[in-house]
């Protein structure tokens, strides 16, 4: 059994159950699709804001370092460091030095990062409570329902 759903994990999905993950998945798609063309109507790239999305929302402090923003966006340590290299060279984000560690820098908003990702991330909040019905997680039947 899944904790999750109290069932077995190789229970028979129904008809309802498909109908309800694709209608699921297409919801994340539609909101996904909204969000790359709003960032890119506004000049980042999808990544960018995801980035800036990583650091605003980063637990208990307001910078991260590269392995941990690479972590959180699921990249490779290098991709990160393009992407912090491109977004630093549009005046999103800042390094500086770790206090504590040499090796490592903080990673962290400008205020020009601050600004855009208020812009954006009020459009996305806004987006997704039009989206609440669409976006909330299927309930499954029983096998028999089917």
């Amino acid at each position: 059994m899944t904790a999750q759903e109290g069932r077995p994990e190789t229970a028979p999905l129904t008809k309802r159950d498909f109908e309800a993950l694709a209608e699921f998945r297409f919801g994340i798609r539609r909101y996904l699709r909204f969000s790359e063309e709003t960032v890119r109507h506004h000049g980042l790239t999808p990544q960018q804001y995801q980035l800036l999305l990583a650091l605003k929302g980063f637990p208990g402090r307001e910078w991260a370092t590269v392995g941990e923003l690479a972590d959180r966006l699921q990249l490779r340590h290098h991709s990160t460091v393009e992407l912090v290299d491109r977004a630093h060279g549009k005046g999103l984000v800042d390094r500086v030095a770790h206090p504590q560690d040499a090796r490592a820098v903080q990673v962290v908003l400008t205020e020009q990062g601050e600004q855009v990702l208020g812009r954006l991330s009020a459009l996305h909040r806004d987006q997704l409570g039009r989206m609440r019905t669409v976006l909330t997680l299927p309930t499954w039947q029983e096998a028999d329902e089917g």
